[in-house]
C-alpha cells in the first residue's frame, strides 16, 4: 500500500467544460473528488455531479502504478473521466498582448526611425497574434 495514497483525501480530475456560448466559457480547471473507501483493490470517491452526489470508484493498483487512471465508462465531457492521484499540471496559453504588439509595429514604422525589414516583422508578429487572439 502506497503511503501516498493512504495520506490522500481526494483524487482529482480536470474539468474542461464546454459551453456554446462563449458567455458562459472557462477555461480548463482541476477539480478535486472526496475519497469516502479505500480497499486493497479500489478507491471510491464522490464526483459533484449536476448537483447530486453519485458513488464511483477506480482501480487502486492502476492509480498507485501510473499516478493516472481512465475510467472505462466515462463520457469525454466528464470531469472525472481521467482521475489522477496528485492535482495534474495544466497549461496555460498566454493571450497575445496586442496593444504592445501593435505599439512595437508603430515604432518600427520607417516614418518614425524604423526601417523597412523591422516593421514588416513587427507587422507580421502583430497580425498572426490577432488571428490567433479571434
Amino acid at each position: 500500500m502506497s503511503a501516498e495514497v493512504a495520506a490522500a483525501e481526494y483524487v482529482y480530475g480536470i474539468d474542461s467544460s464546454v459551453s456554446d456560448d462563449d458567455r458562459f466559457y472557462r477555461d480548463p480547471h482541476v477539480v478535486r473528488f472526496r475519497i469516502i473507501k479505500r480497499t486493497p483493490k479500489r478507491i471510491y470517491y464522490i464526483p459533484e455531479n449536476w448537483g447530486r452526489p453519485v458513488q464511483r470508484f477506480v482501480d487502486r493498483v492502476a492509480l498507485e502504478r501510473d499516478g493516472q487512471v481512465r475510467r472505462r465508462s466515462a463520457g469525454w465531457w466528464e470531469p472525472d473521466a481521467t482521475v489522477y492521484l496528485n492535482p495534474p499540471e495544466l497549461q496555460q496559453h498566454a493571450k497575445p498582448d496586442l496593444a504592445g504588439l501593435r505599439a512595437e509595429m508603430a515604432a518600427a514604422h520607417p516614418d518614425r526611425g524604423g526601417t523597412d525589414a523591422a516593421f514588416i516583422v513587427a507587422r507580421q508578429r502583430y497580425e498572426q497574434a490577432r488571428e490567433a487572439a479571434a
